[in-house]
């Protein structure tokens, strides 16, 4: 009676980890939301928007506002010039976007090249649009290898899903490594879908750039963001994405059957986020560059061996020494954390096809101060 798309993967372990943090009352480092409150100005402007009654349908693929406000963002910041008219799609978060853009793409049998680590949404989105995942393992430090990338095109290869920042690990790929991918895309005439959500979270010099900018790329990638993170409102489902009028064509058609359309209102209030001042995401970037030092800290403390993130709001750690092992996997850990430790956060399987996630656990450091304090004097417990 059940489909077999469904097969192929389970329910989210990151949602599942919510609930069960709730259930031990353990503080919840595992899904990626903010506990602290969004911009007041940004509150504010979703608050006139329904007063103002913009409550019903806006245009399936956008309120034409929010489009050219996200066209002139695109053209300053990832240097993509989009037209708003025909190369805009916004849709409820970037989830629904990775999703219109992959069945808008893929024809059953294609292959879709997956790098490892990965977000857990990756898989299924494949298995739903009936491409075959070819999952790809950066290095140890997270750098492409490119003997085993280039190994993975063929001539099934219909697309590659880019993460950058990355989550779970916080790696930004360097304009060298997305010119190797950018090559090989055309030398295989196949389609980058790039998942950019965190790309103004960066550190220690990092700057974002979006493959859809390079030189031959722009008539063949699909650019993915929103508001989520950027604004911390995770909750209102705002997202988009870029791409030529013919790519976007396709992705409208079935974002209109998918969801008709994101939240009016929060489509408008969405506007005001992009005319904060350059001061904003300087702030935001010192407050989460703060929450990071002090995650890392605590967890090397605590025993976990980590690298710290170069973007995005996550720590991917390895289980201390001792405690990783066939009696205790990273899953039997992880809920180990919860009920005793209370603290929650992702087994680190969740994010890899191979064995290696089996020793590790995704940390986020999108909490307030005082949780994340909170959160260090529990993992101390760990040592005892």
């Amino acid at each position: 009676m059940l489909s077999c798309r469904v097969d192929h993967f389970v329910e989210s372990v990151i949602r599942d980890m919510t609930r069960l943090s709730l259930k031990h009352d353990a503080i919840n480092l595992a899904q990626g939301f903010p506990d602290f409150p969004a911009p007041d100005e940004l509150k504010r402007a979703a608050v006139s928007a329904i007063i103002e009654d913009r409550n019903q349908y806006s245009i399936t693929w956008g309120a034409k506002e929010l489009r050219d406000e996200i066209s002139r963002k695109a053209r300053d910041y990832n240097h993509i010039e989009v037209d708003p008219e025909s190369e805009i799609t916004v849709t409820c978060g970037s989830t629904e976007a990775m999703m219109a853009a992959m069945l808008a793409i893929i024809n059953e049998g294609d292959e879709v090249i997956i790098f490892e680590p990965f977000y857990e949404n990756y898989g299924p989105d494949a298995a739903v649009s009936g491409a075959i995942p070819r999952f790809i393992p950066l290095d140890d430090e997270y750098n492409i290898d490119e003997d085993a990338l280039t190994s993975a095109f063929n001539r099934k290869t219909r697309a590659l899903i880019l993460n950058t920042p990355n989550n779970p690990c916080g790696k930004v790929f360097s304009k060298d490594e997305l010119k190797l991918i950018a090559d090989l895309c055309v030398d295989y005439d196949a389609i980058v879908v790039t998942d950019e959500i965190y790309e103004y979270i960066l550190y220690d010099g990092k700057t974002h750039t979006s493959i859809g900018s390079l030189d031959e790329m722009r008539d063949r990638t699909i650019t993915i963001s929103g508001f989520s993170k950027t604004y911390s409102v995770t909750g209102w489902r705002i997202g988009y994405a870029l791409a030529e009028k013919t790519l976007t064509s396709a992705i409208r058609k079935i974002h209109d059957f998918l969801t008709v359309g994101a939240p009016a209102p929060l489509q408008h209030a969405c506007v005001s986020a992009l005319r904060f001042p350059d001061s904003y995401y300087k702030e935001l970037v010192a407050m989460y560059d703060r929450k990071r030092r002090f995650l890392y800290d605590a967890l090397i403390k605590a025993g976990f061996g980590c690298t710290m993130p170069q973007g995005a709001y996550y720590i991917l750690a390895d289980i201390p020494d001792g405690m990783d092992d066939k009696a205790m996997d990273d899953t039997a850990f992880a809920k180990y954390m919860v009920r005793e430790i209370g603290v929650a956060a992702v087994p680190g399987s969740s994010f890899y096809k191979s064995e290696a996630g089996r020793h590790k656990l995704r940390f986020t450091f999108s909490k307030r101060d005082e949780t994340l304090i909170e959160a260090a004097q529990r993992l101390e417990r760990l040592k005892i």
